[in-house]
């Protein structure tokens, strides 16, 4: 039988949010889906508010009155799993716990034929683990969806140990018979998305717990480079008790290591019931009367009459000076272009005896002092949209009215200037060299391909680039270089560089060396 036809019959276990959103798109999509769960009546309350939602998808046109009848026909709520022996598919939505899945394929395996295929939702479970002990566990495979599922594309498709390639194959087929985009990855913790996306909360919890800036200010900075959400909101919108949890797994399932650490911040959040949205508060309040705080305002100083470009052409970030020389330029400032000989290799403008300069990872304060310079950074420029935030940062010996220089120099160029507590990295460039950094462990890995992960992230959590795109644009030896300063100033193997860009990082070789 092939498992990729609209012929096959699907069994879904699981009648939650996650399990009814699966039998949805199944049934649009020709299958006869049989719902299950073991809550009596759970199963036939989905289904009625399933021909709700659909009824109500017919009456905005997205979908026509005839295909919402024919997927109601063809969805069946069942209080046994006898009743679906006949399924090719079964797709199984239940709680999170090893045990509880793994008795459950045991008793379907019992009573469904032995070429269906047996598919898990699982987020994190290793699906390796899962197929231990079955019969025939090479039909076990990985489908892990993402909520809502009728909006999301992505689908993972997670092969463990014993998994069948062929089965990976059809499954992959079968969802993007489904309208889904399907990704494969092998089962590791985490899988693909929710192990590249650990940076994404933990680079703003140690920034948090570092006291480099408040909540509302992080996440205006991310936001501001394309990120629907900050990372506070989103982890309020998820939920602190889940977020946390899954931290922890992740971090349980690699033997402790410090990369995944979950944060102190978020345990306290945990701990005193601030869970987010659904406690009412998390790192911000929620209710009528809530709102966000509100970003400072930026220092008001007066613009210098002239400054000096640092950065070349060849620097694929550097193409944001062009934009920000001419910004500069309409409001008054004569711009130069600083020689190659003129002040090293680095980016950003100088003026009046003071360095404004992209971070390279280091603090503003060190750099000052290794250059004998009054040194400001600023913050990885992505693209964004004009006004986006940007975080910047200075050394002790920038005066106050040279820091309100710079904020004035930041906001002519075209960007919401928002200064932060000296900090290594600052904010998105810190977080993107580490997304970029578990992209290329999690390829060196195995777990998927560079497109695979580009595909992942930007499908399953919406991010603005894949992780493989952003090095392209960055540059990859100022990544590692900022890497392996963060390295050095932490002094732990947090951020140690990935071996899949150490090895594509490779020294200049030497005049006269051998070939």
């Amino acid at each position: 039988m092939s498992h990729s036809s609209p012929a096959t019959p699907v069994l879904v276990v699981g009648a939650g949010i996650m399990g009814a959103g699966i039998a949805q798109v199944a049934a649009l999509a020709g299958h006869h889906v049989w719902l299950h769960d073991n809550r009596p009546g759970a199963a036939a309350a989905a289904c009625t508010q399933l021909a709700t939602t659909l009824r109500g998808l017919a009456a905005k046109g997205r979908l026509t009155d005839a295909a919402v009848d024919e997927a109601l026909a063809r969805l069946h709520p069942v209080d046994a799993l006898d009743a679906a022996a006949r399924a090719g598919l079964v797709v199984e939505a239940i709680v999170e716990q090893l045990d509880a899945k793994r008795a459950l394929l045991r008793e379907l395996e019992a009573r469904l034929s032995p070429t269906a295929i047996l598919a898990s939702n699982t987020s994190s479970i290793s699906i390796t683990a899962l197929a231990r002990g079955l019969a025939h566990p090479g039909r076990v495979v990985g489908m892990h969806f993402f909520n809502p599922v009728p909006l999301m594309k992505l689908v993972e498709v997670v092969s463990g140990l014993h998994t069948d390639p062929a089965v990976a194959d059809q499954v992959a087929a079968l969802a993007t018979a489904w309208g889904k985009t399907a990704v494969h990855a092998r089962s590791t913790p985490g899988f693909i998305v929710n192990r590249i996306a650990r940076p994404y909360y933990a680079e703003t919890l140690a920034l948090l717990q570092e006291r480099v800036a408040p909540p509302e200010v992080l996440d205006a900075c991310l936001r501001g480079v394309g990120f629907r959400m900050g990372p506070c909101e989103l982890m309020d919108l998820i939920g602190h008790d889940t977020n946390f949890a899954v931290t922890e797994s992740v971090y349980g399932a690699n033997f402790g290591d410090k990369r995944y650490q979950p944060s102190l911040v978020q345990r306290e959040l945990v701990d005193g019931g601030w869970l987010g949205r659904k406690s009412g508060r998390g790192f911000y309040p929620y209710g009528e009367a809530a709102a966000t705080p509100a970003l400072p305002e930026p220092l008001a100083g007066t613009l210098p009459g002239r400054v000096r470009w640092h950065g070349g052409a060849g620097n694929a970030v550097a193409a944001f000076g062009q934009r920000w020389c001419e910004a500069l330029a309409a409001a008054g400032v004569q711009v130069e272009q600083a020689s190659s000989e003129d002040g090293g290799d680095w980016v950003g403008m100088a003026w009046d005896g003071l360095r404004l300069a992209l971070t390279d990872g280091r603090l503003a304060a060190h750099r000052g002092a290794a250059d004998g310079v009054p040194t400001a950074v600023f913050d990885l420029p992505l693209p964004s949209a004009p006004g986006a935030a940007l975080a910047w940062a200075a050394g002790p010996d920038v005066s106050d009215a040279a820091l309100a220089t710079v904020a004035a120099v930041l906001a002519a160029a075209g960007v919401r200037p928002v200064q932060i507590e000296d900090a290594a990295g600052c904010v998105v460039a810190r977080t993107v060299a580490m997304l970029i950094n578990e992209a290329a462990d999690a390829v060196q890995q195995g777990v998927c391909s560079p497109e695979g992960a580009d595909l992942a992230m930007k499908l399953g959590v919406n991010y603005p680039a894949g992780p493989f795109e952003w090095l392209q644009r960055w540059e990859l030896p100022a990544v590692v270089a900022l890497l392996d300063t963060l390295d050095a100033f932490y002094r732990g193997e947090r951020y140690r560089v990935s071996p899949w860009l150490r090895r594509r990082c490779l020294p200049p070789r030497r005049a006269g060396s051998a070939r």
